[in-house]
């Protein structure tokens, strides 16, 4: 009901009805490492449900800083998760939200940012901001709605990362979500003025230059 009353509030910034189910989680986190001490950056955490996912793939071991930009979803995170080292800022602000904590790179980058309500600027801003500040081996995940996966501000998103990182992997469709939802794995940053390959692969290992419909 809260994360619902948030999207009335403000619907540009929340951008969903209702909070991502534990399974679409399961699948965005997937890559955050059960070994060693990751630094990883969650953005648009909302009401945490990402948040919960990688606390339990981490347990105890690197850095987890969420990066909020909605206060009230700020607020609860801290409350909810003390250990987390909550911000309320805007994403765009990533650098200076890592140098504030004595970082410059990130070994995993969860977006659960609502991009479709984004101007293609915002996009850009927030994608770059990613891009400079992950590790060469690191990856950024995001996901998309299968509904609107096919809508002018979704194909944009796809178009930039494929331009900015190596590999862009596409899970299967999570259809234990409300609405169904797909999680993109974006591997290898680009360098500064480069682009990467405009190939896609999606978890079943096959590659196009068009990611297909999953089932």
């Amino acid at each position: 009901m809260s994360f619902f009353l948030e999207f009335v509030r403000d619907p540009m910034t929340v951008g969903a009805i209702a909070p991502s189910s534990p399974a679409l989680a399961r699948v965005a986190t997937a890559v955050v490492p059960r070994t060693g001490s990751p630094v990883v950056v969650e953005l648009g955490p909302g009401t945490g449900s990402f948040t919960e996912a990688i606390q339990q793939r981490l347990a105890g071991r690197g850095r987890h800083i969420a990066v909020e930009v909605n206060p009230r979803f700020a607020d609860r995170l801290a409350a909810l998760h003390p250990a987390l080292d909550v911000v309320h800022a805007d994403a765009t602000d990533l650098v200076t939200v890592l140098a504030q904590h004595g970082l410059r790179q990130t070994d995993v980058v969860v977006s659960g940012l609502p991009w479709a309500a984004f101007s293609e600027e915002q996009q850009r801003d927030v994608l770059s901001a990613v891009v400079a500040t992950l590790s060469p081996h690191g990856v950024f995940t995001t996901f998309a709605y299968v509904h609107a996966r096919w809508a002018p501000p979704a194909r944009r998103l796809l178009r930039s990362m494929r331009s900015q990182f190596d590999e862009v992997v596409i899970s299967r469709t999570v259809w234990a979500n409300l609405p169904p939802a797909l999680v993109y794995y974006c591997r290898r940053p680009a360098e500064a003025g480069a682009t990467g390959t405009t190939d896609a692969t999606d978890a079943t290992g096959t590659t196009g230059a068009t990611p297909s419909r999953h089932s």
